[in-house]
């Protein structure tokens, strides 16, 4: 019996999605436009395309996607965060840009993923009937287990954006609290320094003396 279902698990990883993708994290500077690229093999793959703004300014970007043709598929303006899921119609290099035209001086920090799906089809076994009736609800199960990580995944990212989007704000605040204080405490010692210079000037002012 355990062999048996060591032989199917073994039978059904083969099934399961095959992934190409790519998790970075990077920084686009102001009125930078840059470009990620993520190759097709066959057309009717899916496309995943996730990204979230950690810091810098607003947190938001203008995007675009465009496949081997220079087509805009997808595009958006000041964009916090996105999750996309794409049909790759043409086989080809696809394009994933982020472009920081919006701002003059912020520096923007970006995290995204570049997904690519396909799904493999399922071979026959070697002989007949040497996979029970328990494959098929296995093989769900390993489907709805794969589909629960997934989800796990996304609450992941949506915290660790929350998160760094907060110390983002928490950092912008200490920096202003800071500044804020040096100007204050520099016209606090210039007005001293000002009023000892004009009480000094009032009793060390020479004028015309009187004889009592």
């Amino acid at each position: 019996m355990i062999e048996r279902i060591i032989f199917t698990l073994l039978f059904l990883l083969p099934l399961s999605l095959h992934v190409r993708g790519s998790a970075l994290t990077t920084a686009i500077a102001a009125n930078e436009r840059l470009c990620f690229y993520a190759d097709v093999d066959k057309a009717g793959e899916k496309i995943g395309f996730y990204f979230a703004v950690q810091s810098g300014g607003s947190f938001d970007i203008d995007f675009d996607i465009k496949d081997p043709n220079d087509k805009v598929l997808l595009d958006g303006q000041r964009e916090r965060q996105g999750d996309y899921v794409l049909t790759a119609n043409t086989v080809g290099e696809y394009a994933f840009c982020f472009e920081n035209d919006m701002s003059t001086l912020t520096e923007k920090l970006i995290d995204f993923d570049i997904m690519v799906e396909s799904e493999p089809r399922r071979e026959a076994p070697a002989k007949p009937g040497q996979i029970s009736e328990q494959t098929s609800a296995l093989e769900e199960s390993i489907f709805r287990l794969n589909g629960m990580l997934m989800n796990i995944k996304r609450t992941q990212k949506h915290f660790h954006t929350r998160e760094n989007r907060g110390f983002s704000i928490v950092k912008s605040t200490q920096n202003r609290l800071f500044w804020y204080a040096v100007f204050e405490s520099a016209g606090i010692i210039s007005m001293a320094i000002f009023q000892v210079y004009v009480l000094q000037t009032f009793f060390t002012r020479t004028g015309r003396r009187y004889k009592v």
